[in-house]
């Protein structure tokens, strides 16, 4: 039974004293039972929380009741149990890194490519002439992309603005971005647009708004997110699994992170390999003296590490 619903969500709106809101903001959710990650910065929020269908309601009810964040969207599923063990609501430059020295060039609020609903990005997919740009790292496209999309070989969003030189030859084709929720594809498109690419769009709300609002048609394999379900389905209309085994090579849909806390590294891997290796992508790492005991699903808390003593 779905007691719980999980949100995710984004805004981005001048916030005036953030580090302080955030502070505030971590304890109004912690009075809701709420579980679940946020990012606060002085261009707005960014976060996935989790709780009880009643305290996602009243989050959503404030979240709303702020003239700052009335804009915001909530993409909601609901799930059978909380999906973070804890809550975190913390302070950075921004809510997304886009790993640019002079974040001033670019302004979601001023300029970002053009949002096309989900029924829309379905049908502007099968124009000719059009390119349909990945933003996300490699291991979230490794498990799930859209059919003959161009993906780019990043480990992090603030690897994409190296790509923006490689991605030159696009510049006079219609270039349709999209990314898990929409908050990547607001700095992509408006990185894209300042460098001259003249034709630009993003898929609003994501791949997540796509999955429940066009079926996910040619969304192939499995969408990453970033709590511990690890990956979601989101193609209902003509589904298929791409992703294979990183040991192995056999065709597998489960994302796990590596054992060994040192390495974390995610990927994919069958059932097989997960308990041959416990979870690690290699001998190496399983025989790593600080190997975290593998539960079968590949998620861990992230633990604080004891400071040194000086």
């Amino acid at each position: 039974m779905m007691n719980y619903q999980t949100l995710l969500y984004y805004c981005y709106s001048p916030i005036a004293d953030a580090e302080q809101f955030a502070a505030n903001h971590l304890v109004f959710c912690k009075s809701l039972g709420l579980v679940g990650r946020i990012i606060v910065a002085d261009e707005g929020l960014n976060g996935t929380v989790s709780g009880t269908v009643e305290a996602c309601a009243a989050y959503m009810a404030h979240i709303h009741a702020d003239e700052r964040f009335a804009k915001t969207e909530f993409k909601i599923d609901d799930v059978a149990e909380p999906s973070f063990i804890k809550m975190h609501c913390r302070y950075k430059a921004e809510i997304v890194h886009s790993g640019l020295r002079d974040t001033s060039i670019i302004d979601p609020n001023k300029q970002t490519g053009k949002h096309l609903e989900p029924l829309e990005f379905s049908k502007m997919m099968e124009e000719e002439d059009v390119i349909v740009l990945d933003v996300r790292s490699n291991y979230e496209h490794n498990l799930g992309k859209f059919k003959n999309a161009i993906t780019l070989d990043i480990d992090n969003f603030r690897d994409f603005p190296d790509q923006i030189n490689a991605l030159a030859q696009y510049k006079d084709k219609k270039v349709m971005t999209y990314c898990t929720g929409g908050i990547k594809c607001e700095k992509a498109s408006a990185l894209l647009l300042h460098h001259g690419f003249n034709d630009v769009y993003q898929l609003h709300g994501g791949i997540i708004k796509y999955g429940k609002e066009a079926g996910g048609k040619d969304f192939e394999g499995k969408c990453y997110v970033f709590d511990n379900r690890i990956a979601v389905d989101v193609n209902s209309v003509n589904p298929t699994v791409v992703s294979t085994c990183f040991n192995c090579g056999k065709t597998t849909s489960k994302m796990i992170n590596c054992a060994n806390p040192e390495c974390n590294e995610h990927f994919t891997q069958c059932d097989e390999c997960g308990e041959e290796l416990q979870g690690c992508c290699s001998a190496t790492c399983a025989a790593h003296p600080r190997k975290r005991p593998y539960d079968g699903t590949g998620y861990y808390v992230k633990v604080p590490q004891p400071v040194a003593k000086a």
